[in-house]
């Protein structure tokens, strides 16, 4: 009888011991997305841009730098964190015009530039938590007889190809029949570039990137940036949709960056201190960017 029953529980040990073996060799929950493919090849695929000072641009040894660069570069460390490997970077450059279908393809990873999130993006791909807000504005010429957007009608605005800059204006010149003439560059540097020549007269940018490009050139006596705001543009890092264990990953690295104080660090490095080769830009951070890194430092419930 003890040894039929012995025997009986070998078989079902047997049996068991297969898929016993499998369970305790697998994780709990199978990787998925890009913690899978960061894991399998061991490097995460960076989006960057070659002239958002200060958040992603080419420094004078071409290397990508930048304050998007610097979260990006923790957002990297966190998903090394959940997938237990270190993981290396893989630098490609995209623009303004390249970059969602960038994401979109799975070309890359993280698109770690100066990307407004709103609706309609949100639509095709995912963001980070807000790390940045800004708007368009205007840089014309200190001597410029152009001193808001009611003195553009029939004049030449520069502006960079698939940003909110270029629709702003496209709809600012409808609403109040300036028949504003739109030059469109491929890159901040070209647009740059248009308005020193005389080609423009206004470059319609953020805000931000604007005081960056002026600092980066040492141009703050020849260029102005006017007051106005003339649209609203919260940035975050891309990324592609439907990737929830990323999403989650990213949200959780973002509240740990704000906890930790390294948002606001992160902010003095790059927005109040002289940049690589360059002057400060000296924007000191604003109430309502304030807010959002301090809800963000909160525990989620």
């Amino acid at each position: 009888m003890i040894t039929r029953s012995l025997a009986a529980l070998a078989l079902v040990w047997l049996a068991l011991a297969p898929g016993q073996a499998l369970a305790q060799s697998e994780p709990a929950t199978a990787l998925t997305g890009v913690l899978k493919s960061a894991r399998d090849s061991g490097f995460v695929t960076i989006g960057y841009r070659e002239s958002s000072i200060p958040f992603s641009y080419l420094s004078a040894g071409k290397e990508p730098v930048g304050y998007s660069i610097e979260i990006c570069r923790a957002l990297v460390e966190a998903i090394g964190r959940e997938v237990d490997r270190d993981l290396g970077l893989k630098f490609v450059p995209v623009t303004s015009e390249t970059r969602i279908e960038a994401v979109v393809a799975g070309k890359i990873d993280l698109e770690c530039g100066s990307t407004t999130s709103n609706i309609e993006r949100q639509k095709v791909v995912s963001f980070s938590p807000t790390m940045f807000v800004s708007g368009t504005k205007l840089m014309v010429k200190v001597n410029s007889p152009v001193r808001s957007y009611r003195d553009l009608k029939d004049k030449t605005v520069v502006v960079t190809a698939g940003t909110t800059n270029e629709k702003a204006m496209r709809d600012l010149s409808e609403k109040f029949k300036l028949d504003i003439k739109l030059l469109v560059a491929p890159e901040h540097g070209q647009s740059f570039a248009e308005i020193v020549s005389g080609k423009a007269e206004a470059f319609a940018l953020d805000d931000v990137l604007l005081y960056g490009l002026i600092a980066q050139n040492k141009a703050k006596n020849a260029f102005t940036v006017l007051g106005d705001f003339l649209s609203y543009d919260p940035y975050g890092i891309m990324f592609r949709k439907g990737d929830a264990p990323l999403a989650k990953v990213v949200a959780e690295a973002f509240h740990q960056l704000a906890e930790d104080g390294d948002l606001d660090r992160l902010y003095k490095r790059w927005f109040l201190q002289r940049l690589p080769g360059g002057d400060s830009i000296d924007l000191p951070m604003s109430p309502q960017l304030n807010t959002i890194f301090r809800s963000l430092a909160l525990k989620p419930e």
